[in-house]
């Protein structure tokens, strides 16, 4: 489906959140993936920060910068015209809830429609007032805007191993409760892979439900079941896609063979996304 406003690309983006018939994202990192990742298929694009943090040359963790995401924000957005694009802000390059506001404002110039918003901090997690303060500000920046953003607000009490086990998931509902009421529109709860726990937040948390995925995760259609609206692969394929690079730089320099080579993609394939 392409759609021509930036409103309406939002809309079309709050439209496919649906527990039960999630939203499957492909994180990508610039112009080629983007493209290769909308081929494909995907009904909306997503960017993942450390991918994109890996191909610019800096180390994940809010270390990117403000000016470098939303430059290649811009970029994806342009590769995918009327495709739905959200962008991984990390916790909005900026030390303020007003300079996350900031933040947004530059990022709907840029033609995105949705964007995550973390809660990490150093090794754990912002104290709650602030991190929901920066959510409110996110979303009164998007309101000024005049655009529907989907606010995926994200909470790594699990990813970043925050507290004792016992009490994450009641730390995790709480902090998506408040993100909610501050204007987020769902939840990201990355780092949880047991069924019981994803079933718990899918029905306890009022919004739709985001959960990373990968090997040894639940498939698609069991997170479905679950409840689950969204399922991000977050940097996997840019994972995967460094192997292969490693590996094949190995082979050359080791054993001076070309094997790991085969099954590559096709120099016109590639070169026919942009012609």
């Amino acid at each position: 489906m392409t759609l021509s406003s930036q409103s309406d690309r939002a809309a079309r983006l709050r439209e496919l959140h649906r527990p039960g018939d999630p939203l499957v994202l492909a994180n990508v990192w610039d112009a080629a993936t983007a493209r290769l990742v909308a081929a494909a298929g995907a009904p909306a694009v997503a960017t993942a920060s450390a991918s994109v943090s890996w191909t610019l040359g800096v180390p994940d963790g809010d270390r990117l910068g403000r000016d470098l995401a939303l430059a290649q924000a811009a970029l994806v957005v342009a590769n995918v015209p009327g495709l739905p694009v959200t962008v991984d802000l990390e916790s909005g390059y900026a030390d303020t809830p007003a300079g996350v506001g900031d933040t947004v404002t530059a990022l709907l110039a840029t033609g995105a429609v949705g964007l995550n918003l973390e809660d990490a901090a150093g090794p754990g997690v912002r104290p709650l007032a602030d991190a929901a303060d920066r959510v409110a500000a996110a979303r009164a920046a998007a309101e000024t805007a005049g655009i529907p953003l989907f606010l995926n607000a994200r909470t790594d009490v699990f990813l970043r191993a925050v507290g004792p086990a016992e009490g994450r998931l009641d730390e995790a509902l709480t902090r998506a409760k408040a993100f909610l009421a501050a204007g987020a529109d769902g939840v990201f709860v990355p780092g949880v892979a047991d069924p019981e726990v994803i079933a718990v937040l899918a029905r306890e948390i009022p919004a739709p439900l985001n959960v990373l995925a990968g090997p040894g995760s639940p498939t698609v259609a069991a997170l479905a079941a679950l409840g689950v609206a969204r399922i991000s692969l977050g940097p996997a394929l840019a994972k995967s896609a460094y192997a292969a690079v490693r590996d094949a730089a190995t082979e050359i320099y080791t054993t001076g063979t070309y094997d790991t080579l085969a099954g590559g993609l096709d120099y016109a394939e590639l070169n026919a996304l942009f012609g």
